[in-house]
């Protein structure tokens, strides 16, 4: 059995589900893009092609392989995109809560049942219809759990809203003992420089008592303020509008003081490195084309 233990984003991981670029199927047409990120590179001809991000992943998992972290693979579905394992799944504390993510990627949640088959039944839980919430709104940050989400009253019309109210209301009663802090994003259908998909779009901690964050991702400044309160403004390296659309909050922490990074985010490695990080750099721009980077392809399950 697995014994599942995950209270924040950056303690030492013991196993993790990576996701898988294999068979990922052909360039979708526009109207199949569910970010505006993909769109553009769908019409521009820059979609990226399959044997790049499989190189990019294979990377990833040499770097867990280096640190003895235990990688799950979701089996294999053809012609299909099984990249971004964060969104169909997420671990509290010692439970699994199954995504209700978009109807037409169902079928990723069956590619990891074997893995979800190792885990005690009861502490698997899969939310009512009516509760949308995705893992990469989900941040654990030991008492708290920061969850991202989208306030505006046409969150129907957005494929890019992907946790609504129902989703953060959820995981309140579901934790009582956490502080649950909800952060309104700002979301765009058309302009990937503007459309915080998801909470890691915008903002992760690392180490201890850091974090990565972009001011404009959040629609009230006062959950930017929160934010800023609670780690202290000193210890937030603050992107600009242009890293964000490059994912530059969406790096991956092995553990305290190492992070996993992209090899072009220049100006947040130097930072990284001059607080005292263990940078792994590798190359992850294709799979960034998706609207998705390091964060995005992982579901961790165990962490120290």
């Amino acid at each position: 059995m697995l014994q599942l233990n995950v209270k924040n984003e950056t303690s030492r991981l013991r196993a993790v589900v990576l996701g898988c670029a294999k068979n990922n199927g052909p360039t979708p047409t526009a109207d199949e893009a569910y970010d505006p990120k993909s769109l553009e590179h769908i019409l521009a001809g820059t979609y990226p092609v399959e044997a790049d991000m499989i190189k990019e992943m294979e990377a990833f998992n040499q770097v867990f392989q280096k640190y003895n972290v235990q990688v799950f693979r979701p089996n294999c579905i053809e012609n299909y995109n099984q990249i971004f394992t964060r969104d169909i799944g997420f671990v509290i504390d010692d439970v699994f809560v199954k995504a209700n993510i978009l109807p037409e990627r169902e079928r990723e949640l069956d590619a990891i049942q074997y893995v979800i088959d190792q885990i005690d039944p009861a502490k698997v839980v899969r939310p009512p219809e009516e509760v949308h919430i995705e893992g990469g709104d989900v941040m654990l940050w030991n008492d708290y759990i920061f969850i991202g989400t989208y306030k505006g009253s046409d969150y129907k019309d957005y494929i890019t809203a992907r946790t609504n109210m129902h989703g953060v209301n959820y995981i309140k009663e579901l934790f009582p003992n956490k502080i649950v802090k909800e952060f309104d994003l700002v979301k765009s259908k058309l302009e990937a420089r503007d459309n915080a998909l998801h909470l890691d779009c915008c903002f992760q901690p690392v180490g201890k008592n850091k974090g990565i964050i972009y001011k404009s991702g959040f629609r009230e400044e006062s959950d930017y303020v929160f934010l800023v309160k609670l780690f202290g403004k000193e210890n937030l390296f603050h992107i600009t509008r242009d890293e964000m659309y490059h994912m530059n909050s969406n790096v991956f922490s092995i553990d305290e003081n190492v992070v996993v990074s992209e090899k072009n985010f220049t100006r947040l490695n130097k930072w990284l490195r001059d607080n005292g990080f263990i940078v792994e750099e590798i190359p992850y721009a294709e799979i960034a084309k998706q609207e998705g980077l390091l964060r995005c392809s992982t579901l961790p399950l165990i962490r120290d």
